[in-house]
């Protein structure tokens, strides 16, 4: 936890702050957003079940991450996803995203989790030595060739 700005976990009352943040974040690196309003619809919603945890950073919040939860065979507890880490960019470099991330680390153990998984894009060097600092990998144990990612966007059945 950074001290200047301590992190907790947000409620459904969060859910317009922590879209606001989401929606900086994409727009910051010129993804595609749907936009607060959206963002705080589905936080909502998602803050109401148990598998999605919403971290804030500072007092007002000017950080914020979103790890989601997912049962595996691999694992007794559920294998968490962190989706989004960001900090506002004046602030960046001050401890509060290894302070979030600990918080994301430390939820997920207390819900069972054993594992934490994150994806990086691969030209995004700067958040892969950031996550390689707090002990991330992306090569298995031994090997050298490192584990990939793939998606397809499923649209609706017609």
């Amino acid at each position: 936890m950074h001290l200047q700005h301590p992190t907790r976990l947000a409620a459904a009352a969060d859910a317009d702050v922590a879209a606001a943040l989401l929606d900086a974040f994409n727009s910051e690196y010129d993804a595609a957003t749907p936009g607060r309003t959206v963002l705080a619809s589905r936080l909502r919603r998602l803050l109401a079940g148990d598998a999605t945890i919403v971290l804030l950073a500072g007092d007002p919040a000017v950080a914020v991450g979103v790890v989601t939860l997912r049962p595996s065979v691999s694992y007794d507890g559920p294998v968490g996803v962190l989706d989004e880490l960001y900090v506002v960019p004046d602030l960046r470099g001050r401890g509060i995203g290894a302070g979030l991330l600990a918080a994301a680390e430390t939820a997920l153990r207390q819900r069972g989790g054993e594992l934490l998984e994150i994806n990086v894009d691969d030209d995004d060097s700067g958040s892969r030595r950031f996550y390689e600092r707090h002990g991330y990998a992306n090569t298995e144990p031994g090997e050298d060739a490192p584990l990939l990612y793939l998606y397809r966007e499923l649209g609706p059945t017609s």
